[in-house]
């Protein structure tokens, strides 16, 4: 399953007065980051923001489950990633809204030191 090329275009257009939006495939998703901060996940059907215990409350108040995947042990996992309300995908303002918790989440998140070989 491939990202969705049009869904990544339309964040890059919506939040460019956020800042500057780039995305890098994996593992047939990929990765949204502004300003080199990740904040979202695009799936060939969905974009997930990213999410925390902060954030959490606002989107467990609009019903926004988290991102989940079946891995190779047929095990449920649940990731830090919140699906978008459906208002993100035609409504600039909402995607910038929802956008930005996943943007502070991606800012309050740990930094990930790169191993060294």
């Amino acid at each position: 399953m491939a990202a969705d090329a049009g869904l990544i275009a339309w964040a890059k257009e919506a939040l460019e007065p956020l800042g500057h939006v780039t995305h890098r495939a994996m593992m047939g998703a990929a990765v949204l980051y502004c300003d080199g901060t990740v904040f979202a996940v695009v799936d060939a059907e969905a974009i997930y923001f990213k999410a925390d215990a902060t954030s959490a409350p606002a989107w467990d108040a609009a019903g926004c489950p988290p991102f989940t995947f079946t891995n190779k042990q047929g095990e449920t996992v649940s990731m830090n990633y919140r699906r978008a309300p459906d208002d993100v995908y035609d409504d600039a303002d909402a995607m910038r809204e929802w956008a930005a918790l996943g943007i502070a989440a991606g800012q309050r998140a740990p930094v990930k030191r790169k191993r060294v070989r």
